[in-house]
């Protein structure tokens, strides 16, 4: 069994934020499967669970926000027994251009304070992740960029790359991660 985590913030509010892209990648791939999350307050997020082939697959967006994200994912985790070996988490990052994607095996949080948290609940920085690059950064300060909405331009940049970014994860499923980073960093 996988876990996918899709990191972001809850609510209308924050739908088109670039602190969201994490939960757009997920919800893309749950389109493409015609699959439905529903919420699983126990676990703290919106949850799918399907089949990929002969895998079982789990797909979730946290609903503790951001800055809490490792309340759902280690709730998820340890509800489900899945080891940290089977978790890849996909999440926005300020260090990459928008229009880019980098897998990775594990890491810092980088300053993201969604990975801060994961770290924090699970004890380990060695878990996969997916970054999706919403970068350059103008200056001004980092919280308040992630949380402006992406301008119509950036978002018809974005459509491929939420594409890439499905196929990438499922290549990684069938791959792991040595040829995924080859493929698509």
């Amino acid at each position: 069994m996988k876990l996918v985590a899709g990191l972001g913030n809850i609510g209308e509010k924050y739908t088109w934020t670039r602190h969201n892209v994490g939960f757009m990648v997920v919800d893309k791939w749950a389109i493409q499967n015609d699959i439905t999350f529903k919420e699983n307050k126990k676990l703290l997020c919106n949850l799918v669970k399907f089949k990929k082939g002969s895998e079982d697959i789990i797909l979730i967006k946290p609903t503790t926000y951001m800055n809490l994200s490792g309340d759902a994912i280690s709730s998820v985790m340890s509800y489900y027994k899945i080891a940290v070996e089977d978790l890849l988490v996909v999440y926005d990052d300020l260090s990459i251009e928008l229009g880019k994607i980098r897998f990775r095996p594990d890491g810092s949080d980088g300053g993201h304070n969604g990975i801060k948290s994961i770290i924090k609940s699970l004890g380990t920085t060695n878990f996969a992740r997916l970054k999706v690059g919403i970068g350059p950064q103008p200056p001004i300060p980092a919280e308040d960029f992630v949380l402006q909405n992406f301008y119509k331009s950036q978002l018809d940049q974005l459509k491929p790359v939420l594409k890439t970014a499905v196929e990438g994860i499922e290549f990684y499923l069938d791959e792991g991660m040595q040829k995924t980073q080859n493929f698509y960093n």
